[in-house]
């Protein structure tokens, strides 16, 4: 098992009750790679890991001549009838808490410590729903997230790299999509055709016997896969208006148990398509790689820093 302190805390922590996505870019081809070092250095003393966590993209990675190992650029998984957009980010902030001012406010902090060598590209404005006894919140459709997700050792083992060196272990590698719902579709359904669209029962939780082949838990039975694809979900609703969705986000020691239970879900597999297709879709897909922490900071050793 890998050493804790070595882990951003947050992506431990579980869901706060507000969060904020955000997505920063390069907007300038030209800028060079001392002006980007000199940004992340700036914004390193900022980011603790808890009250924010960072992702670096593949395209960051090469753009300061480093390399992680085993991280790319999101693939397209769509397929006829299905579409699973690859979007690549640069560089992804995590920030959360308890008060959506505050948010704001570290918001702010992080885009200046970058600036100008990054620019915010895109933000999701995220929130906990319906939190219950069981600790996991609730998607917008009412069912519980998070169920499966795996806790202590088995966590730690599933979510953080180990056994690759220095600089690499306790680092994480982040799957994230922002799904928007089509919430008509959903509530069209009915109660029963909802929780076969799950496979689980919308107010007990309980995992359906009956629950047919395309139901999502079917489609993303962790331990069905060989090898077993064990990711720690960290999803959140979010709602821009009358716009809302799921930010789904997944981190795992790799990329791999995250691939495995996309390509099952587009029907890559076996050609059964997930029901959660038929109401809601991704907008948009990344990869990011969450440096490890040393002495209480971010451990940029892997980028030269």
């Amino acid at each position: 098992m890998t050493d804790s302190k070595l882990f951003q805390p947050g992506i431990l922590d579980g869901v706060p009750a507000v969060a904020r996505f955000v997505t920063f870019s390069i907007p300038d081809k030209g800028t060079d790679a001392a002006h980007i070092r000199q940004a992340l250095t700036r914004l390193a003393p900022l980011v603790n890991g808890s009250d924010a966590v960072l992702g670096i993209g593949p395209s960051l990675v090469a753009a300061l001549d480093a390399k992680v190992p085993g991280l790319h650029e999101f693939p397209d998984f769509s397929r006829e009838g299905v579409r699973v957009p690859s979007t690549p980010g640069t560089l992804w902030c995590w920030v959360r808490g308890d008060d959506l001012g505050d948010l704001l406010m570290l918001t702010r902090k992080v885009q200046k410590a970058l600036a100008p060598a990054f620019a915010v590209r895109h933000v999701v404005d995220a929130f906990r729903h319906a939190l219950g006894e069981s600790g996991h919140g609730k998607d917008l459709t009412g069912f519980e997230d998070g169920t499966e997700n795996p806790t202590g050792e088995k966590a730690e083992e599933a979510a953080f790299a180990s056994g690759l060196g220095e600089g690499i272990d306790g680092s994480s590698y982040v799957a994230v999509q922002q799904w928007v719902h089509d919430l008509d579709a959903f509530e069209a359904l009915g109660d029963e055709a909802a929780n076969h669209h799950f496979g689980r029962h919308r107010l007990t939780n309980e995992e359906l016997d009956d629950a047919p082949e395309w139901a999502h838990v079917k489609r993303t039975a962790q331990e069905s896969f060989d090898p077993e694809a064990f990711v720690l979900r960290r999803s959140m609703p979010w709602m821009m208006s009358m716009q809302a969705g799921l930010n789904f986000v997944a981190f795992g020691r790799s990329l791999d148990a995250f691939e495995a239970q996309m390509r099952r879900m587009a029907g890559h597999d076996d050609g059964i398509v997930d029901a959660m297709f038929r109401i809601s879709k991704p907008v948009n897909g990344a990869y990011y790689w969450c440096p490890p922490m040393r002495d209480g900071q971010l451990d940029l050793r892997q980028l030269g820093l």
